[in-house]
């Protein structure tokens, strides 16, 4: 028997499948983690959609123990259109026991059955729809206190507002890393740029406050980017983090226009979570950091809402 199985009483299987990587936990009694797994397969790099054979591959043993009643749930872009079945999205307000209500469900395999969390959807003050699909499982199993703000920095950041039984009640997206990637990657303000040399702290300040002074002229002071390295007033080094906190600073400065933004809790790991805690201080923003794990404490909740776990 392999080793992972030899753990007592194993009782969810979790998944956060996202667009690049599949991470799995096995876990036991009230929630705990016996054992974590992981693969660059996400709903991006399985060919041909041949999603059972990744799931299978990564954590077939685990699976063999839902024959003795330990469910598989999933979260994230498994259950968006590009991915192994497209999940409704519940319209906000919503919480944990709204999403046990629609899980999508999917047999694979000899018995199997996945249980994918729905996305959620709201309509914002421009009149405009926006979705969230993986966040939401992260906002309620990160133990957030009723009425929070809870930002949720990544490649399309989450600013995300909870009202009571950790419901969503509405939330705003911010493409600023993909617009960081973009514009470094792909347009003219890269050219300056050199890569890979340690944060520099002063040149990302410096951006915030420009970016929070400016940003609803941002289109045009993007090109500062650019014109502070051809005026030597930057240097190479330097222009990175210069956009970086040019980008951040936008984003509070329009997001912390909300009433309920002037004190938030970070959501994630690692050095993006600690830029934004340096735009949002700059802001006059309060701060607080959530425990991390939120994304199987979420997925935990849900399950047990859904009658899915059976302890002992």
């Amino acid at each position: 028997m392999p080793a992972c199985l030899r753990v007592s009483h194993p009782t969810l299987i979790a998944l956060d499948w996202g667009t690049s990587n599949l991470r799995a936990s096995l876990l036991g009694a009230g929630g705990a983690v016996l054992a974590t797994r992981s693969a660059a397969a996400g709903v991006m790099a399985v060919p041909e959609r041949r999603f059972d054979q990744a799931l299978q591959s990564l954590c077939g043993d685990w699976l063999s123990t839902q024959r003795a009643g330990c469910a598989c749930i999933a979260s994230g872009m498994i259950g968006s259109r590009q991915g192994w079945v497209e999940a409704p999205y519940l319209q906000c307000p919503a919480g944990p026991l709204q999403a046990a209500q629609q899980l999508t469900t999917v047999d694979f395999g000899v018995g199997h059955r996945l249980y994918i969390v729905p996305g959620l959807r709201c309509v914002g003050r421009d009149g405009q729809t926006d979705v969230m699909r993986g966040e939401e499982t992260q906002l309620w199993g990160a133990g957030l206190a009723p009425g929070t703000c809870c930002v949720l920095p990544g490649t399309h950041s989450k600013w995300a507002w909870l009202g009571r039984d950790d419901s969503v009640q509405a939330f705003q997206t911010w493409m600023t890393g993909e617009l960081y990637a973009l514009l470094t990657q792909h347009g003219i303000l890269g050219r300056l740029m050199q890569f890979g040399g340690a944060f520099d702290s002063a040149a990302f300040d410096d951006g915030v406050q420009l970016g929070m002074r400016h940003h609803a002229e941002l289109p045009h002071t993007l090109f500062a980017a650019r014109t502070a390295g051809l005026m030597g007033q930057r240097s190479a080094q330097a222009l990175p983090d210069f956009l970086s906190g040019l980008l951040v600073g936008a984003e509070v400065a329009g997001a912390r226009r909300h009433p309920d933004a002037t004190r938030v809790t970070l959501l994630g790991d690692g050095a993006l979570c600690d830029r934004y805690a340096r735009a949002l201080q700059a802001a006059g923003v309060a701060v607080l950091r959530a425990a991390s794990g939120a994304t199987t404490r979420g997925q935990w909740r849900v399950a047990q809402a859904a009658g899915l776990i059976r302890d002992g």
